[in-house]
């Protein structure tokens, strides 16, 4: 723990200090409101006055934490550093401060982490203490923030001012316009009956009032009626105590204008016996302004601004004493499908509008009970108090799903959208909130996982499916690290004479645990991943430098194909990298194919198109694999730099027995003869299957009935490649 540096001129500041008559045992209440306001606006614990005393620190005001210490060493005080710089101290994280992580402020049971404080010092410049404020849990301080503090001290400044007035006989002395004439702060100066001796032009123009109309004025004026008796009443008792230390103020008053308007006033005031008399200085404030900035703060941090809807952290709230109150509830969590390809053609303008059309529907939809919010880009939530039945909670969900697929006109568009959704239930999948939206959460994942327009109830085989992903994506790291992926290759032949014509390279995972595993087990946590891109760049370098050896070995048309994940578009240029690994492993373009699947294409932006562009300028091929299964669009047939289709083996699996599947087989063959593309069916394991694909026309097949995906090694003796060339027959 570093202790505050000391100050060259620690006398003179001490002295200084001492003419505002504070200490721990006599705070100052006027600074009471500052501290007040500071925690509503940074929403924070804790906010204080620190002084800085010779050895130890005291609060002036403070409001927050019961068991914060009011006097506390000096080498322990944050403030006590503050009030060695000329700005704003900000310490986001005391954890991570080499001057503060071993504090005990921060070690002990205070826990404090955030800290933000600006020094105050004395009109001669002497650092008094701080304004600061405090959290237990760290966060950041932008530059508006920065200056809301900087403008509060200086209000605390003006207080601390005004103590010093009252206290001091020299000051006390001194005309009223010294200090308050041109103050931006609204001071009125009255005496013990009540009667103004003057104000200045602030505490003029607050109550409506030309300069010169304040003296002799009642200051009960400057209230409403109702109030006027508990002001006099309070006068009263300072004035025979002869001090206003200790006197009950309230926080705020109706304060008076002279046409006769009100407004929320705050008031603070200060008295000195001089003379026989007391005379009084009070620091008057218009609120209004105050309230109007608090409640626009307060709906900010809780409201969606584009739709209106109760934002993320207001949603959870909610659901939190909904669930305390009751322990019931539905909620269910909604997502656009394909929201993506509207901000894309139609632009966020338009994206904008029909998402604040969905908001519109959702709560129309979800009834006067529920509560809507908008929890991310394209994801809504719907809390649904008092649901108990499951049914009812999927009856909502349906009826919301149904709703959202009415088109929406926007401009001159018609749209029609889509939506998924995640049900769960309270107390039935959750206790908690967090919990509750998390298991929605879960569901909805699955319910876009199996398709579009659906709704999942969540089950706990979901959470375990979660932990699952999570702990191979722990795993994955380790995977990538000690070298435990291994490349397979499934052959691909010309269905005509059966000769080689290719490889698809697969990945599989040699865990030191479970063995070999397939991609079903770990591609959904590895695409999703962080490791996507490093493991799909790996994969090819390794499948070009097996095809460059078997085009070495015998096999100069060796063509390799190799997918690609969605992450190697977007973390390096793909066009380049695959330039260079073919340069290095002296493989010709043509030689390689990369297969990309629906879901890649579906995302299609300008950053993809003009990457596959630019590999089919290289000359490499450009397959679209499993073609057929989700939502590709004949324009992207033709807009897509493709080479070939891969036709998906469910259909090739069910093309004999189904007349809808032979028809779809046959039909992708007239699209890919239609556009000049080849063909290669997957999932060929039957002679009558290769039979059927080649008298429809399709050029290759892949498939069991081939070879299954195997080691190069194996590859090589099935094939015969080696020192002697050969062609291997598969069939």
């Amino acid at each position: 723990m570093k202790c505050p540096p000391p100050l060259a001129d620690e006398s003179d500041r001490q002295a200084a200090l001492a003419a505002y008559g504070l200490g721990s045992t006599r705070p100052l209440p006027s600074l009471d409101p500052v501290v007040q306001l500071l925690t509503r606006i940074f929403d924070v614990p804790v906010a204080a006055v620190n002084l800085i005393g010779s050895d130890h620190v005291f609060f002036a005001a403070a409001t927050g934490w019961e068991g914060l210490p009011v006097d506390m060493g000096r080498d322990v005080s944050f403030c006590a550093h503050a009030i060695t710089r000329d700005g704003v101290m900000i310490v986001p994280d005391a954890r991570l401060d080499e001057r503060f992580h071993d504090n005990p402020l921060v070690t002990g049971p205070t826990s404090l982490r955030f800290y933000a404080g600006v020094p105050l010092s004395s009109p001669e410049g002497q650092p008094l203490g701080a304004l600061c404020v405090i959290d237990t849990r760290p966060r950041d301080f932008d530059a508006e923030e920065i200056e809301r503090l900087k403008a509060l001290a200086r209000m605390a400044a003006d207080r601390l001012e005004l103590r010093r007035l009252e206290i001091s006989t020299e000051q006390r002395r001194r005309p009223f316009e010294e200090f308050a004439r041109n103050s931006p702060t609204a001071v009125v100066w009255f005496d013990q009956d009540g009667q103004l001796v003057a104000w200045n032009a602030a505490a003029a123009r607050l109550h409506g009032y030309r300069e010169d109309e304040g003296a002799g004025r009642p200051v009960t004026d400057l209230v409403a009626p109702a109030q006027q008796g508990l002001v006099e009443a309070l006068i009263r008792r300072a004035a025979a105590a002869g001090t206003c230390d200790g006197l009950d103020l309230p926080d705020r008053l109706t304060g008076r204008r002279a046409d006769g308007s009100e407004f929320v006033m705050g008031l603070s005031f200060f008295c000195w016996r001089e003379g026989g008399r007391v005379t009084f200085n009070a620091h008057l404030e218009d609120l209004t302004e105050v309230q109007r900035r608090d409640a626009e703060l307060q709906r900010m941090a809780t409201t969606d601004m584009l739709t209106g809807l109760a934002n993320r952290a207001a949603f959870y709230r909610s659901t939190e004493q909904c669930l305390l109150a009751s322990g019931s509830a539905g909620l269910v969590m909604i997502d656009l499908d394909g929201f993506k390809d509207i901000n894309d053609t139609l632009g966020h303008p338009t994206g904008d509008e029909v998402l604040k059309v969905v908001a519109t529907r959702l709560q129309r939809l979800a009834g006067p009970q529920a509560q809507v919010a908008r929890i991310g880009g394209d994801e809504f939530a719907v809390l649904l108090p008092g649901v108990t039945e499951l049914r009812d909670a999927e009856a909502t969900a349906e009826r919301l799903l149904d709703g959202l697929a009415e088109p929406v006109e926007v401009g001159p568009h018609e749209i029609r959208l889509a939506a998924s959704g995640g049900v769960a239930l309270a107390p039935d999948h959750a206790r908690e909130a967090l919990e509750l939206i998390g298991n929605a959460d879960l569901a909805l994942f699955r319910a876009k996982a199996i398709g579009r327009g659906r709704h999942v109830v969540f089950v706990t085989a979901l959470r375990m499916e979660a932990e699952a992903r999570r702990l191979y994506g722990m795993e994955l790291h380790r995977a990538v690290g000690e070298g435990e992926f291994v490349l397979f290759y499934q052959p691909q032949v010309n269905l005509e004479d059966g000769l080689l014509t290719g490889a698809e390279a697969l990945l599989r995972w040699r865990h030191p645990q479970r063995g070999l595993l397939s991609p079903a087990a770990f591609l959904p946590a590895l695409e999703g991943g962080p490791l996507a891109a490093v493991v799909g760049f790996w994969v090819l370098e390794e499948a070009c430098a097996q095809a460059a050896r078997w085009r070495r070995l015998g096999v100069p048309r060796m063509r390799m194909g190799v997918n690609l994940f969605a992450a190697q578009f977007h973390v390096a240029d793909l066009v380049e990298e695959v330039r260079r690994v073919l340069r290095r492993h002296d493989l010709p373009p043509e030689a390689l194919e990369l297969e990309v699947t629906e879901n890649i294409v579906l995302d299609h932006d300008e950053l993809m198109l003009r990457t596959l562009q630019g590999l089919r300028s290289l000359g490499v091929g450009i397959a679209f694999d499993d073609f057929g299964t989700g939502y590709a669009s004949l324009g992207l047939l033709r807009s897509y730099p493709l080479t070939r289709l891969k036709i998906d083996r469910s259909f090739v699996n069910g093309m004999l027995a189904s007349g809808r599947d032979a028809a779809l087989v046959r039909s992708i063959l007239d699209m890919a003869s239609h556009f000049g593309l080849a063909t290669v069916a997957e999932g060929v394991e039957k002679p009558s299957q290769r039979e059927h694909l080649r008298m429809a026309g399709c050029s290759e097949g892949q498939g069991y009935l081939f070879g299954r995906p195997m080691p190069a090694a194996q590859f090589e003796d099935v094939f015969g490649i080696g020192p002697a060339p050969s062609l291997g027959r598969a069939a």
